[in-house]
């Protein structure tokens, strides 16, 4: 059975997560690209909130006997399966955890424009995920 306890300080942890990411997008592209405390905060805030939503969604799999992911994509793929989430969310959550991998791993590779436009593309899909993971608590 799953901690409920730990998992509502993830929950606690990603709201902290989202709201730094929201407050980074105050700047335009161009002061984030060139200011490394402000994209280095971004970096490692996303970085830190996928990881939430990824370790949540691997407990929920587990504490409901669905089928364990193979991958890190796969959490959010058995989650629409189980119509956790929507179709709809998926989509747009698709690429978050091969982008977890590349913070993680390739971090001499990023573009920090991309990252950016992650931020603003993104963010709000996080949100919702995260909005839907405490409704289950």
């Amino acid at each position: 059975m799953v901690n409920r306890a730990i998992l509502e300080l993830r929950l606690e942890r990603l709201r902290e997560y989202l709201s730094i990411l929201e407050s980074v997008l105050q700047y335009d592209v161009t002061r984030f690209t060139a200011d490394p405390f402000i994209y280095g905060t971004a970096e490692r805030n996303l970085h830190l909130a996928i990881e939430c939503l990824l370790d949540i969604g691997n407990h929920i799999i587990s504490d409901s006997g669905y089928p364990k992911p193979e991958t890190y994509a796969d959490i959010f793929r058995i989650l629409r399966d189980r119509e956790v989430i929507s179709p709809s969310l998926l989509q747009e959550l698709e690429g978050m955890a091969g982008f977890r991998n590349l913070l993680v791993h390739d971090y001499l590779r990023i573009d920090r424009e991309k990252v950016y436009g992650i931020l603003k593309e993104k963010l709000p899909s996080m949100k919702r995920l995260g909005e839907i993971f405490a409704n289950l608590l």
